[in-house]
């Protein structure tokens, strides 16, 4: 077994596209209507879905918003440095929520971006 995806509902789908391939640097890797439903899927990642785990962004048509409610916490990136990737995401207008830096009580380097639905992303520097 393995995990394939994390679903998340956005209110609306090409800024969200945006946001995860232009200032996370992620891939489209597909997309599909289905008129029949009223929603749209749009699967992206770093790599293909087939050795990749990725992330299925679901708009449902004429739903502006979501209530992100308290149960789900965050996605999780693994990043080279966190200082130098939280600086490129904040310059490509990424809305940084905590600074890089030793995470409370350890020592692992991490910081966390929202996006534009308000999902938290935690940066966590690759242990070496």
């Amino acid at each position: 077994m393995r995990i394939l995806h994390t679903m998340i509902r956005v209110g609306d789908l090409d800024r969200s596209i945006k946001f995860y391939t232009e200032v996370l640097g992620m891939k489209l890797l597909r997309r599909k209507d289905y008129p029949n439903g009223e929603f749209t899927l749009a699967f992206i990642g770093y790599g293909e879905e087939s050795d990749n785990t990725v992330i299925e962004l679901t708009y449902n048509w004429g739903k502006g918003g979501y209530d992100l409610g308290d149960g789900f916490g965050h996605i999780a990136l693994e990043v080279e440095d966190v200082y130098q990737a939280t600086d490129e995401i904040r310059n490509r207008g990424g809305k940084v929520i905590r600074d890089a830096g030793p995470m409370n009580a350890g020592t692992t380097i991490i910081s966390f971006v929202e996006d534009p639905d308000g999902y938290q992303i935690e940066l966590i520097g690759k242990k070496h």
